[in-house]
This record gives structure tokens, sequence and C-alpha cells, in this order.
């Protein structure tokens, strides 16, 4: 096996690099790789995984690149794209890799601006401009415009991830578009190097000079030239994105790409894909950020009358009026078995709709946009739909709603099975008046070929996204070449645009010559020509393009094949077919996977990259610190398949799995669940990182420290009668850096302390199984290792408070008395061992099964542990046993939260003291992927005069053993650094809960405070 390349090649390792990348690559990507590595100072990745990762983007296309390069700084830009010209080698520019039609993949040198090139270079209030590097993401551009009252208004639904250089090539349009139009709308400027290397400052026209008026003059010449053309064949409609601006010259929007109807030479850069410049920066038109806004859902009873209506809601709002999107049933129950989008879509229904409208007016405040939403209820009477508005005036339940909105293209993605909602097509815009008669035509074409079409998106601008359902292994592009044939017909009928708004790329570059004509797409060649003439930057897009249905270019190629493997852990539930139609999948187990299902789990990853995302939420932490590819889950996931694939080195998939490379792309994975809950397509990667654990060890052998975490709960019962011998640990100088030789775990951390009384040695103060058994109000308590020994005091107050509420209180103990006390598995899996692991949860299954049975809820403390019960433990193997217990399952919080809304707590809430302190919540990692946060929040307001606040944090960087590592202890301060602790130092007074144990343990590590367990709160303010 071929030794993997270094993270970097930097000038240090240069002299290296020819021999290490031509090795493995050949001879020019070795000199290619050595030239970078000594004259930028950027990130230098050739190895095959790293090649791997960024074959891909969100398209079905896969095509691996000679490598990739990370430029730290705009002079890294010009110095590499200087050694490319040299060698040849053609360059494909990346933001975030989102593309929906292969823009950003190629095989040449994959540029990726995202990590370092993301400064706001100016921001001009007054004047309403910002200047920015290309590697900036919206969100965060409009966080840091927030102060001025200002946003960039190209709402793309992928804003928390989608980069300003990729929309910019992309002319993305939003949500929004028809209050603010698209990308092109909204660029003042930019700067950007030719191939040659030169810098063109483009803008206006009028006051352009040089080779940017030189270019102008060119392109004025050509748009002359041909105006009877471009007056024949130039759709009208404001959504298309197809080919470049020729007519910039000759406007044939009916949007005016300027307000005043000058020209500006910037626009011939927006939507040519990375094809005619590289961007240095972009000068961008900001907008008020509206102060009000409110949204009405339009529920319809059939899919066409919703189609029929955006033509009648567009004419209302007198300029309020900002978005109608849709949302199709199949979405709506998609969204609906999200348990993190669930809530928010039945708000917004009435009974079960076909699909709905969602109607948002923007203003100065709600006060003059109600009469809007009366207005657009009175109108949907008109159209013999009365009462079928939900109105939302609170920020709150519109901004929720919009995320699942935004979601929509990830969620459609969720279908298990081989058959997937492929985007080909999906962007077609066609003038509203043949809104409902096109979608129509469409559905009728998706049933002639047995696939359906999923719809969502811009009803305002005629642009409706659909996919339709399609097997890319087996038949799957010949049927693509029909469906777009035919739907290319409908377009033409209706005189829309076949390229709307995700661009041409590998998927409809090919459409562009009989979307303009032969003569205008020469055109096109002649302005490539000019700007381009070596045909460098991203060859083979927009001129001279592939075949869309060019298999060898598609990630399920010709003679693509996973590998057989045997599982450790029950994937069968991904192992299923589906049917393009019904969408109704097989039986588990029946898909064909060789490797059992786990080959198709990996493959739900669409790159869809939400987990790039910094906002609220967990996902995904370690990217969140590196910003490195390969620390993604979709890096991850891509790893992963390529192993599975045999695509890793040449090795079959059982050696791939065992593989240094695969390693290397989990080793940061911190198992947070976080995302289990906010994948859109479901991949959870720290279940995946079991799986590979399993085959990783297996091979190569587990460490001592691998062997304390697992073993913890086996060996825990009689360390603690050494507690005072093993506590020296921490306090005896040197003593820290001899254990961190001999087991790894770092310096710099201190231990848990080991107890000599612990919760499970002193007797159990709770009801016998039969007492519990025949209760009326009885619980069942399981104390974890982590309580029990570590943090007693945890388990003595929750057994305290659920006393104090009424409940005869049942301590879990295993069926034959050994000693131990009961085990979920979790440091098992932790390592890696799986087997041991299913021997702790059979005995777990064997002690609670006869309560889970008689329906008393089973209530435990620490979340990675109680929650393994409905989890991982589903995977083991253990049939319905397991399944019956985890429908009790639940943490502290959440029953007592579920209790109080039942009426069963006015006895404890009786007992309970007031609090003036603030209090501060951190929630768990696994409370956030299971949605647990919030019943933490209700328990904690039971107190008196508790206003509880939450810190939104991702991972506290703990995660179980993983911050006690000495190789991860950085990365893990680093997590903690992002939002927690700097959260607990600005309020000093604050009681922080955390109900992790690990959690507790960073917060006293990095900020030297003691943060408590939700059950020993409620127990301090318990009435003596």
């Amino acid at each position: 096996m071929s030794a993997a390349l270094p993270l970097t090649l930097t000038g240090d390792t240069a002299a290296h690099a020819y021999d290490s990348v031509a090795r493995i690559s050949n001879e020019v990507a070795g000199r290619l790789a050595a030239r970078l590595a000594s004259e930028t100072q950027g990130e230098v990745l050739f190895s095959a995984p790293d090649r791997g990762r960024y074959a891909t983007d969100a398209s079905i296309y896969q095509v691996t690149p000679v490598g990739v390069f990370v430029p730290r700084s705009a002079p890294d830009v010009k110095t590499a794209l200087d050694i490319c010209r040299d060698m040849g080698v053609p360059m494909v520019p990346r933001g975030a890799g989102t593309s929906q039609c292969g823009q950003t993949v190629g095989t040449g040198l994959v540029v990726d601006y995202a990590k370092h090139l993301r400064n706001i270079i100016d921001v001009d209030a007054v004047e309403r401009t910002a200047e920015v590097e290309p590697g900036i993401v919206l969100d965060h551009l409009n966080a840091a415009l927030k102060k001025h009252g200002l946003w960039y208004p190209v709402d793309v639904s992928t804003s928390a991830q989608a980069t300003l250089g990729g929309m910019a090539g992309n002319n993305s349009c939003g949500s929004r578009s028809i209050a603010y139009g698209n990308m092109v709308h909204n660029v003042l400027g930019a700067q950007a190097w030719t191939s040659a290397s030169q810098l063109l400052q483009l803008g206006s026209y009028a006051t352009s000079s040089g080779k940017a008026r030189e270019l102008g003059n060119y392109v004025r010449s050509l748009a002359e030239e041909l105006h009877p053309a471009i007056k024949q064949m130039w759709p009208k409609v404001m959504r298309r994105v197809g080919g470049y601006n020729l007519d910039i010259f000759d406007p044939q929007s009916e949007r005016p790409y300027t307000s005043d109807g000058s020209v500006n030479l910037a626009h011939l850069l927006i939507g040519s894909e990375g094809t005619l410049a590289l961007t240095k920066s972009l000068t961008l038109r900001l907008s008020e950020l509206p102060r009000a806004k409110v949204l009405g859902v339009v529920n319809f009873p059939t899919f066409y009358r919703a189609m029929d209506a955006a033509q009648h809601i567009v004419k209302i709002g007198d300029g309020t009026l900002t978005a109608v999107e849709l949302v199709d049933r199949t979405m709506i129950d998609l969204s609906l078995q999200n348990p993190a989008f669930a809530p928010t879509i039945r708000s917004a229904l009435i009974d079960q709709p076909a699909a709905i409208l969602l109607v948002e007016f923007s203003g100065a405040s709600k006060a003059e946009l109600l009469p809007k939403l009366k207005r657009l209820g009175e109108l949907m009477g008109d159209l013999l739909l009365p009462n079928s508005v939900v109105e939302m005036t609170d920020d709150a339940p519109q901004k929720n709603l919009w995320e699942v909105r935004k979601a929509g293209l990830n969620i459609m993605m969720s279908l298990k099975g081989d058959g997937k909602p492929v985007s080909f097509i999906e962007d077609c815009a066609v003038p509203l008046e043949h809104l409902a008669e096109y979608t129509d035509a469409l559905t009728e074409v998706f049933r002639k070929y047995g696939s359906k079409g999923t719809w969502y998106a811009h009803a305002s601008v005629g642009t409706l996204h659909v996919r339709p359902i399609l097997d890319m292994r087996r038949e799957g592009a010949p049927k693509m070449r029909a469906i777009a044939e035919e739907a290319s017909e409908l377009v033409r009928k209706f005189k829309g645009a076949y390229s709307g708004e995700h661009g041409d790329g590998l998927c409809r570059g090919e459409w562009i010559e009989w979307q303009f004509g032969p003569k205008i797409n020469e055109a096109f060649a002649k302005i490539k020509q000019v700007m381009d003439p070596i045909n460098l930057l991203s060859p083979g897009r927009m001129v001279n393009p592939p075949k869309m249905d060019d298999t060898r270019l598609m990630r399920f190629a010709p003679g693509y094949k996973v590998i057989p493997i045997q599982t450790a852990l029950d994937w069968r539930v991904w192992d299923v077919q589906n049917d393009p139609v019904t969408e109704q999948t097989s039986a588990p187990g029946s898909g064909g996977d060789p490797a059992q299902g786990f080959a198709k789990a990996v493959e739900m990853c669409n790159n869809n990259g939400h987990c790039r995302k910094f906002d609220a939420g967990t996902m995904c932490p370690s990217y969140r610190v590196t910003r490195d590819e390969k620390h993604l889950t979709r890096g991850r996931a891509n790893t992963l398949r390529l192993a599975l694939s045999g695509q890793l080195s040449g090795l079959d998939a059982a050696d791939a799995l065992a593989s240094e490379e695969v390693k290397d792309a989990l080793d940061l994975c911190v198992g947070c669940k976080g995302c289990k809950r906010d994948c859109p397509t479901g991949v959870d990667m720290a279940k995946m990182k079991v799986e590979f654990l399993h085959h990783y060890k297996a091979r190569h052998g587990y460490t001592l420290r691998d062997k304390l975490v697992a073993r913890l709960p086996d060996y825990a019962h009689w360390a603690s009668r050494l507690a005072p011998f093993l506590n020296l640990r921490d306090k005896i100088p040197g003593l820290a850096a001899l254990s961190e030789k001999l087991t790894g775990f770092s310096a710099r951390r201190t231990l848990p302390q080991w107890k000599t009384q612990t919760f499970f040695n002193t007797a159990p103060r709770g009801a016998t199984r039969a007492e519990v058994l025949a209760a009326s109000k009885p619980v069942v308590l399981f104390v974890d290792t982590f309580n029990g020994t570590f943090e007693s005091h945890n388990a003595t107050s929750a057994l305290k408070v659920l006393q104090a509420a009424g409940y005869t209180v049942h301590v879990a103990t295993k069926t034959i008395a050994d000693g131990k006390h009961l085990c979920c598995g979790r440091t098992y899996l932790a390592s890696g061992m799986v087997e041991e692991a299913k021997a702790k949860a059979r005995e777990v299954v064997d002690a609670l099964l006869p309560f889970a049975e008689k329906g008393i809820s089973i209530v435990g403390l620490e979340p990675s542990c109680l929650l393994t019960l409905r989890d991982e433990m589903l995977v083991m193997g253990l049939g319905e046993d397991a399944h019956t217990i985890s429908q009790h399952a639940l943490l502290l919080e959440e029953f007592l939260a579920r209790e109080a809304v039942a009426g069963k707590l006015e006895e404890l809430k009786g007992k309970l003291q007031a609090v003036d302190q603030p209090i501060l919540l951190h929630g768990h990692c696994h409370q956030k992927a299971f949605g647990a946060v919030s019943p933490i929040m209700e328990v904690l307001k039971l107190i008196p005069g508790a206003k509880p606040a939450l810190i939104e944090s991702s991972c506290c960087g703990m995660a179980g053993s993983f911050g006690y590592e000495s190789s991860h202890y950085e990365v893990s301060m680093q997590m903690a650094e992002l939002s927690l602790l700097p959260a607990v130092r600005q309020q000093p007074d604050a009681i922080v809960v955390a109900d992790g144990t690990s959690c507790r343990h960073q917060i006293r590590d990095g900020a030297q405070r003691e943060a408590v367990h939700v059950a020993v709160l409620l127990a301090q303010q318990l009435r003596a």
C-alpha cells in the first residue's frame, strides 16, 4: 500500500513532494505538487483520499482531479495560476462544492477558496456596498452586515454554506428574487485574473479602460452583430442563467441588469462558472434589511390549483411581496418524518393539503403588512379557496418554516434505496401564466418513464425545482436523456429557459446551443477564446461540453461496485430498494447491498454540504475548527464510499475500511451525532465510525487506552477501592506526564476523580422490582457508570427528586448479581468493541424488559448512555425486545417535562424554592440530536424565578474520551472555545447546567467553573 501523503505539502516538504506524488499519481502531478509546495503558502493536497473527496459536488458527477490546492491568500491564487499555465494543467475553482450540475469537479487542479479567502475587504454602509473575497459564506457576510441594518439579499437555500464566489459563478437567485433579482442584479464590480494572469478591474463599461475596455468593446461588437438572433432566441424570463451574459449590451431579461440601463462588465463573469477568469474580489450591492416580515401559508387541495394561483398572488402586495415558495405533498410528508422539521411543518397545515405556498411580505412594520395578509386571504376566497391561509406574524415561526423550505432540496434526497431524485431539469423557468400547464405536462412525462417528481421552490418567478426519481446505477442515464429531451420541448413551447437557477456545468452545458442556437453559441466560444485562449479555466464547460449522460463522468460510473464485507452493526434498514412512483421501500435487507446496507447508508450523502454550516446546531464540530474537507461529515462519507467501492489505493473493501486513509478521515469525528439530527439525508457518522473502528481495531489491535476506556464499567467497582492511590495522578508532579506516555491521556487534562464510596456500593434506597411493578406512579432509574461511580451525587439527587415528586423509584440492577452495575455498552462502542457492547446491551435488555412491557418509564442521567438505548442498541441484533425498551427510555428531563404536561408534578413544584441566579444551559450533543434540549428548559422553568438561557454551542469538545486524549487535546479546546467557554466566562454569577459528564469536565478545565446536572439543581432547590 502506498503511504499517505501529509495533509499539507509545504516548502519544508517540497523536496520530497515530487517523489511522493509521482509515485502514486504521475510525473505531471509530482512536478505540480512540488512547485505549489515550494512557491506558495497554501495547502497542497494530492493524496488519493484528498483527490477523491474533491472529485464530487452535490451533482451526480465524479471526476477525480490531479490535485487540490487550498490558497491562503490572493497572491497564492495568482502564483498557482502561473504554475498551471506554465505546465498546461487546467484549474477548477471551487467554493462550498454544493453545485447541482457538476460545476466544481474536473480533471485539473481544484482550487478551494472557502477555507482561507473569506474576508470582508470593505463595507460602505452609506453607499450600501461591500467588497469581499470569493470564499466568504453568504450567512457569514450577512451576520457581519446586520449591525449596519443591511444584508446581501440573494437568499439561496444553501446560505449557510454557499460562498459568494460560487454564487457569482453560478448566477444564483434564491427565494426572494422576485423582490431583489438574481446575483447578476446585485454585483457592481469584480477583480479577476484571466488565464494570462492579467488582473481585470471589471465594472461600469462607460468608465472602463485598458484590457477591460477592450473586452467590453469586443463583446459589444458580438452583441450588435447578433442582435436578430438574440432577439429571437434569448429567453425573456428573469430566471435565465445558461450561457454567458452576452445580453448586457442587448438586454432581454424582464428585469434589467442595472437600474439605469447602463452596462457593467462584471456581469460577464456572473454565471460563467469559472470558465473565463479567477475571481480575486467582488463588489456587491447591499439592501436594507427588512424591519418586519409576515408570512401567509396558503393550503391547496390540488397541486394544479397551487400552480395556477401563483400568477395571481404575485400581483398583490404593492411592492412588499418578497417571496412565493412552493412545498408539495411529497416534501410535506418527508418533513413530517424528520424530527427536526415535523413540529414546524405541522403548524403550517390545514388538514392534508396537496401543496402549500409560502407567501411573504416585507416592509417597515408588521402593522403595515397585516393588511397584505388580509388581501391574500381575500384573493384566495376569490379563487374559491376561503379559509386556506395560515397566518404567521411572529418571527420565530416564520424563521423555522423557512428553514424547512431551505432544506427542501436535501429533504428530497432522504429517500432510501438506489432510486434518488436526480437534478438535471429541476430549474427550468417558464412564464407564470404557463406554470400550471407546464408542471402538469412534465408530470405526465415522468409517469411515461415510470417515475415521479417532487416539486418545490420559486413559484413567484416560474422556476420550480423538480427531480424525477431515477436509479443512476442501472438505467438512470438513458431515462434522464429521454426525460430531458421531452422537457426541453415543453420549455420551448412555453418560451422559457432550460437553465433557470443552478447553471450549466457538466449536466446542462450541451443544452446551451439548443437554447441559444448555433450563432450565439459560437459567440460564447469567442468570448471564452478571448479571455482564456489556452482553455486553462474549467475546460469542457459552457464551451465544448460533454454529453449530460456520459456515465464515465458519474459517481456511479460503469463498473462501480460495492465490495462485500461482514458488518458488526445491523444496517439492513438502509439495504432496500424503492418504487420510483409510490416511493415505497422494500423490506430491510432486500436491497442487494454486498456491504449489508452499510454502503447504502454511506451513499445517502449526496454532498449537499449542509454539514459546513456554522450557525446554531451541532454539526460538524471538527470542521468548525479545522475547516478541512476531510474533517467534514461529507468528506468522511466520501472517504467511506471510496473505500467500500475499492477506489482507495486499489484496496478491497475490508482492507480499505481498516486503512490509515479512512482512520485519518474519521480521527476527529467526535461522535456528537449532530449529523444524525441535522443532516437532511440522515447520515449518522457517529454510528459509521463505530462500524469502522470494529474493522480497524480487528486488524490493528487495541491500545491500552482503548482498553481502559472500553472496560471502565467492568473494573470501576474495584478501582474505586483504590481511589486515593489512583487520584495521585493529578496531585503529584510528573505523574500526569508519565501517565500520558503510558496511556495517551493528556497531561494537560485532569481525569475524573475516583471515589471510595459510590452510588453503587451503598445500599440502594429505592423500591424493589415487585414494589415498582405494583406501584401507581412507578419509574425505573437507570444509573450509568459515570454518574454512579464518579459523580454519585447526581444519581442520589435524581432519586431524591423523583421520590419528592411522589414516584416509586426502582434502581435498575442486573438480573443476576455479580458485583457490577448495568452498562449500555457505550464505552465499548467508542473503542470498536461491538461484540462486548452487545453482551452489555443484552444484560440491559434482560433487566429492563419486564418494566418496559408494563409501560414503566426507564429514566437515565447521562445522555450518551441512556440514548444508546434508543439508538445503537436497536442495531445490535437484540430484536423487538430492544425496541420495546427504547420506547420507554427517557432522560430525566424528558420524563419530568412529560409528566409536568400531564399534571403529575404538582407535588414536586410545591416543594421547589425560588432561585435568583441566572441559569445557563449547555446541551449535550446527544440531547440535541434527539431533540431533548427543550425538555431541560421546561424542567428548569419549574423552579420559581428561573429564567434559563441556552448557550448556542456545538460540541463541548470532550466527546467522551476524545478530549482526554493527548492527540486530540488541542482540537478539543478549540471546539470548546468556539462558543461554550466564552459564554460561560461572560456570566460568572450564573448557575451552569450541563447534563453530560464530559461537558461538565470541559467547563471545569476550560473555564474553572463547576457545572451541575439538572438533577442536582432540582434537588438543591427542594425545601427541607
